[in-house]
């Protein structure tokens, strides 16, 4: 009987925990951001986009340049590979695998570079954009804030997506 009266005294208080715990849940205060639609709606996602091209349009010309030429020289091989000697046609192979195998080295190292580079820009973009998220969650006093994308269903009045594209372009 003791063990009866223990069940239900530990069941009672049990549900009155999670009772406690949907109404704490009913009380807070949520909203979501759409993180892809700021950053595509951002002046500074473009503007850090033109400088990564202008940073790096001369490695780019380089391997374009690479390419037309390993181009070139396929389509002369191919054009005048019949009246080519032996030892022209085997100098004229070197050459393309030369030209393709520094086409590799330098196109690997630029994807690199560019992909670095962008991520760093990027980062110190997210760093803005979190900050407007705190400032916009302290200034109207949400207790939580979602990425939209991780929600399933959310109203619309939730979304502060707008709020966050107002304050992070203000600071361009």
């Amino acid at each position: 009987m003791k063990k009866f009266i223990k069940t239900i005294a530990c069941t009672a208080v049990a549900s009155s925990l999670l009772l406690a715990g949907s109404v704490m849940a009913a009380d807070q205060k949520i909203a979501v951001v759409n993180f892809q639609e700021v950053m595509g709606k951002i002046p500074q996602t473009a503007s850090i986009m033109q400088s990564l091209e202008a940073e790096f349009k001369d490695d780019k010309a380089v391997l374009v340049q690479l390419e037309k030429d390993m181009k070139y020289y396929q389509e002369k091989q191919k054009r005048d590979g019949s009246l080519m000697s032996e030892k022209e046609k085997e100098d004229l192979q070197t050459q393309i695998a030369t030209l393709y195998q520094e086409y590799q080295a330098k196109g690997k190292a630029f994807q690199k570079a560019t992909g670095l580079r962008k991520n760093e820009e990027t980062n110190k973009i997210i760093a803005l954009v979190r900050q407007a998220i705190d400032n916009i969650a302290a200034k109207e006093e949400y207790d939580l804030v979602l990425e939209q994308q991780a929600v399933v269903f959310s109203k619309p009045e939730t979304s502060i997506t707008a709020k966050v594209v107002k304050q992070v372009s203000k600071l361009n």
